[in-house]
């Protein structure tokens, strides 16, 4: 299994701190953000991964290079302009699914990926998505990792039925389903992006249309997860990692 995080943005929101610093490594608790998901991403057995950068891209490319960072395998791709996340991905998308014939995790639609947004912080556990990935339907093209909605964004992003079905439309008068938000952690097929052309593109009219075809599953996890857009979210950060007793 291969995943890619999702690390080109802008950082506008997080300004001043990310005018000399892009925001992958702004620190909490003295450790970089994308860190905390190359070594949760390895400790799932998730270690060939694609970085996609742009703003001061040249910074990740050398911390990466100069940093022991377990035994995974890190490709960077640098974006001259940030092409937005599916955009992102489908510049990507060749080292995503090059020399998947010796991946397991395959089905009609391709080969599956793992896709996380670099501004997030949890303690998810991924290997939940290699077993996911494992018994996934033939017909999802996508599966979203959702969350309780968070103060900031109490309206949440999607529809989660009892079923594990992921939809943009509330249910329906027999049905029951919960509006959640979506914590920018995915499994994606490469089938997803098909008849996609190069160039800057969000993801989520992709996912729309998926969904509108009950293409797109997805489950509810209780991890902590926060989503790090403001330099005050990442002070909180920080003290909650500060506040956790060390681990043994």
């Amino acid at each position: 299994m291969k995943a890619m995080i999702l690390a080109a943005g802008l950082g506008t929101r997080m300004r001043p701190l990310t005018d000399h610093t892009p925001k992958p490594l702004l620190k909490a608790a003295g450790k970089p953000l994308v860190q905390y998901h190359i070594d949760s991403l390895a400790a799932s057995g998730i270690n060939d991964l694609v970085i996609n950068t742009s703003w001061l891209g040249h910074q990740i490319s050398d911390y990466i290079e100069n940093n022991l960072l377990f035994d995974s395998k890190i490709q960077v791709v640098h974006e001259d302009t940030p092409l937005e996340t599916a955009g992102g991905i489908i510049n990507a998308l060749p080292l995503l699914t090059a020399n998947t014939e010796n991946i397991l995790i395959e089905s009609e639609h391709g080969p599956y990926f793992v896709v996380v947004n670099g501004d997030v912080w949890t303690d998810f556990d991924y290997s939940e998505l290699l077993d996911i990935a494992s018994n996934i339907p033939p017909s999802t093209l996508a599966h979203l990792v959702m969350v309780n909605n968070p103060p900031q964004h109490p309206a949440g992003d999607f529809y989660l039925s009892e079923k594990g079905i992921v939809s943009d439309s509330p249910p329906r008068p027999n049905e029951q389903a919960e509006k959640l938000t979506f914590s920018g952690i995915s499994l994606l097929s490469a089938e997803l992006f098909d008849n996609c052309p190069p160039g800057k593109r969000p993801l989520a009219p992709l996912l729309r249309e998926a969904m509108s075809n009950q293409c797109v599953s997805g489950h509810k996890t209780n991890c902590t997860w926060m989503d790090i857009g403001t330099p005050e979210r990442l002070q909180q950060l920080d003290r909650y990692i500060l506040s956790k007793p060390p681990t043994s």
